[in-house]
């Protein structure tokens, strides 16, 4: 009764406050912490008693990893205690099951974390006009090329280390981008903001951010994936929900309907798998030897969402999720060509009638899938329509605008620093360049679904919004 004078957002906001306090405090998450401590103290300790005194005017050692060197730690020293990354402050690996969305300095700014989370949730019950969108053709789509520029104020450092994916909400009304990084953090940063408060980090997982995305049923979840775990951050509830696990390393993910209820997940030792999210538990419906040695992305086509795209090694090619079993999986077709790593694969956003590809070879490729019956069948001798030599495109991947068809964007080390447009005939469009603001190599792009917004992000932890 109390709330009366509140409007019914603010009251279920506050009721699902309330409820994830008393969720969280029955997970004990600060006993866990406690312990976690604890442990490493101890490790700690026994490291120092171990350790050989030194002289005084001997020089210090050189660290090197024990991974790296293949060697294997002493047995009487705990595993992984903390993550410890060079030149960064020691991290507790983080625990299993559902973490609460709370950033890494709540303490300092809980004010301006609140106002970004309520953004975000309150944009996303915002529906987009549909009206008036569509395919431009390529000289106004130029021309609106030409328009976007980058200044300073939309330059942040949003993450602590290499940007290794990100994620732009939906809306039309408001800038909000999502960054992950190699040490497991993931930055959100209102860019409408306008200031200082607009970033914050939260930390749900241990691991590098190799995926993310905004799920198209509900942009008020953002699912990420990282080396041992798919996670859903869901604001409304302010929880990172854990929806799969696993021991073998994952890659990358994407949904394989709109509603986002399922996901085709790729391992980097070549497997492939298929989670459901409506199902208890945090394992895979179904792993799949697809026969690569490694699988870097999977891709699931915009119109026939059974048919999912795979790129890995030296291998491009197209499988059907409904035939997926556990060994013996033949592809429906391969896109051949290849000589070197293929970095990403991806269908054209509209139709799927084009696959662009980036191989270590520094080679774009595009190539052309023909609809042959009337559910997409890819040819067995896919025709390749353009091979172009870029400069240097092996830093990133190349991704299509979900806006254009028959154009896609990917990140150069020509001087000055830029990100390139390219039409799927191989003719340069555009580049983004801004020899004041922009002095880095953009190796991971985003584009909005329906605005002309493109974000790079690139090995320091910035992104530029253009």
């Amino acid at each position: 009764d109390g709330y009366s004078h509140l409007s019914a957002y603010e009251r279920k906001r506050l009721k699902n406050i309330t409820e994830n306090a008393k969720f969280f405090a029955a997970l004990k998450l600060h006993e866990s912490a406690a312990r976690l401590n604890q442990l490493t103290t101890k490790r700690q300790s026994r490291v120092t008693k171990r350790a050989k005194p030194k002289k005084v005017e001997d020089e210090p050692a050189r660290r090197r990893s024990m991974r790296l060197l293949r060697v294997e730690p002493p047995l009487d020293i705990p595993l992984l205690d903390t993550f410890v990354h060079p030149g960064a402050q020691e991290y507790p690996q983080v625990p299993v099951g559902p973490l609460p969305m709370v950033p890494e300095d709540q303490a300092e700014d809980s004010k301006w974390t609140e106002a970004v989370l309520s953004t975000w949730m309150r944009i996303s019950e915002l529906k987009a006009d549909d009206a008036g969108r569509g395919t431009p053709d390529i000289k106004r789509y130029q021309e609106s090329l030409s328009s976007m520029l980058l200044s300073e104020e939309n330059i942040r450092k949003v993450v602590k280390a290499r940007v290794c994916s990100m994620a732009i909400h939906p809306s039309e009304s408001t800038i909000l981008v999502a960054a992950g990084d190699k040490l497991g953090h993931i930055g959100l940063w209102n860019v409408s903001c306008g200031t200082e408060e607009g970033a914050h980090i939260f930390i749900p997982h241990s691991f590098q951010v190799s995926c993310m995305h905004f799920s198209p049923c509900n942009p008020a979840h953002l699912l990420s994936l990282s080396n041992d775990t798919l996670r859903c951050g869901d604001v409304t509830r302010a929880v990172f929900d854990e929806i799969c696990r696993t021991e073998e390393d994952f890659s990358c993910f994407d949904f394989l309907e709109e509603t986002a209820c399922t996901a085709i997940v790729s391992h980097w030792d070549g497997t492939v798998a298929v989670v459901d999210r409506r199902t208890p538990g945090v394992s895979s419906e179904l792993s799949a030897d697809i026969g690569f040695r490694r699988t870097r992305t999977v891709h699931v086509h915009p119109v026939n969402r059974q048919y999912f795209l795979a790129a890995g090694a030296a291998d491009v090619c197209v499988f059907d999720v409904r035939y997926l079993k556990a060994k013996g999986n033949k592809p429906l077709s391969s896109l051949t060509g290849h000589t070197k790593s293929v970095a990403s694969a991806y269908f054209s956003p509209v139709t799927g009638s084009r696959v662009v590809t980036v191989c270590a070879d520094d080679k774009l490729r595009i190539f052309n899938s023909k609809n042959t019956q009337v559910l997409l069948i890819f040819k067995k001798q896919s025709n390749k329509i353009k091979t172009h030599k870029s400069s240097q495109p092996k830093p990133g991947w190349a991704i299509w605008d979900p806006k254009q068809e028959h154009c896609f964007l990917v990140g150069s080390m020509a001087q000055p620093r830029q990100i390139q447009v390219f039409q799927d005939t191989g003719n340069l469009l555009h580049s983004f360049c801004n020899v004041d603001c922009l002095g880095s190599v953009c190796s991971i792009n985003v584009v909005h679904p329906s605005q002309n917004i493109l974000v790079g992000g690139n090995s320091s932890g910035r992104l530029h919004v253009f």
